[in-house]
């Protein structure tokens, strides 16, 4: 059995507007609504959605980057087991670490940003660049921290001549790879990829995607790959998380999600990609109007809006994510109907 790495319950994250004139809090941005999810240790989990639904807020509350507004995130070592929700588990809620236990967690949990031109330091050689949480952690020094380095720079695909230069003497995919390379410098186990081929040429995403793969093999590493790219997440990612305005709507693995979508949203999703053949046709599902502000989400379903099988109940009643197939979690009032319609 696979164990869980990763636990999150009903994890929020709302952001105060200030208004008034004593500057009091007159609503909340929920950009992260109640999310729980599951991460098994070793897989990789894709997270997709429309720019705007909360991923990248999402990773930054597990990284704890952000402070969670409510919820916890249990993070289970390999020699935690599933303990289920048993009392055992709350010293894994990280959302409760401080001082020296948050510290050791950050080398745990590692993350790749979507641009490495702005997650870089201009200023900074790579050797520093990458060096930098070895003097922060106290892994090595001297010596030793030179060659962990060239070995980290050897893994991800450059060298030892590549020391002594300054990001902006790299490509976007070289400067990427840097990035990787400064993420596995603290050997960690999880790492979360936001978007981290989104800013590269098509070619190169293909190189770093690989690379991912490997790595992920070779090190053991569980992955949150976020992306708002279909493609991409379909090959690389073992199961797929799809989320809209704050919540998960669906969530089940790969190949069934591309065969066997359940959720109005996903489908939609789906259907905008291209097939790669000018003899057939997809069903092509265009939504209307616009994504409903995270402030003042709709009532009932959230995206009953501009969903076109919405009833009274989508309207009115939130459904939860729940299982409608074994391993097939669909939040959506209308399943039986996406069935008959597309399967």
């Amino acid at each position: 059995m696979v164990k869980s790495h990763l636990i999150l319950n009903n994890v929020k994250k709302y952001y105060p507007i200030m208004g008034g004139v004593i500057r009091h809090v007159k609503n909340y941005v929920r950009a992260v609504d109640g999310v729980t999810l599951e991460i098994k240790r070793g897989e990789c989990l894709g997270l997709v959605g429309e720019s705007g639904c909360g991923k990248t807020t999402l990773s930054k509350t597990i990284l704890r980057l952000e402070n969670a507004t409510d919820g916890t995130i249990f993070y289970l070592p390999d020699n935690a087991g599933n303990e289920g929700k048993s009392l055992e588990m709350e010293k894994y809620d990280i959302l409760k670490y401080r001082g020296a236990k948050l510290k050791n967690l950050r080398k745990k949990i590692q993350i790749v940003f979507q641009d490495p031109s702005a997650s870089l330091n201009p200023r900074m050689l790579v050797k520093n660049i990458i060096g930098e949480a070895f003097d922060i952690h106290r892994i090595a020094s001297g010596k030793e921290k030179i060659d962990r380095i060239i070995e980290l720079l050897r893994s991800v695909g450059l060298g030892k001549d590549h020391l002594m230069r300054y990001p902006h003497e790299f490509s976007g995919g070289q400067r990427q790879r840097i990035a990787i390379a400064r993420a596995l410098s603290t050997n960690p186990e999880f790492i979360i990829l936001d978007e981290p081929t989104s800013a590269l040429d098509v070619s190169v995403q293909a190189q770093i995607l690989n690379l991912l793969k490997d790595l992920q093999q070779k090190y053991n590493l569980t992955y949150l790959f976020i992306t708002h790219h279909l493609l991409v997440v379909e090959y690389i990612s073992d199961r797929i998380a799809v989320m809209y305005l704050g919540k998960i709507v669906e969530l089940t693995k790969t190949e069934t999600l591309f065969k066997r979508a359940l959720h109005p949203y996903t489908i939609a999703l789906l259907s905008a990609i291209p097939v790669p053949d000018p003899e057939k046709k997809r069903r092509r599902i265009v939504l209307k109007g616009d994504v409903p502000n995270s402030v003042n989400p709709p009532k009932g379903c959230r995206f009953h809006p501009r969903c076109w099988l919405a009833d009274d109940v989508c309207r009115e009643v939130e459904p939860e994510l729940s299982e409608v197939e074994p391993g097939h979690y669909v939040a959506c009032h209308r399943v039986d109907e996406v069935m008959k319609q597309f399967y």
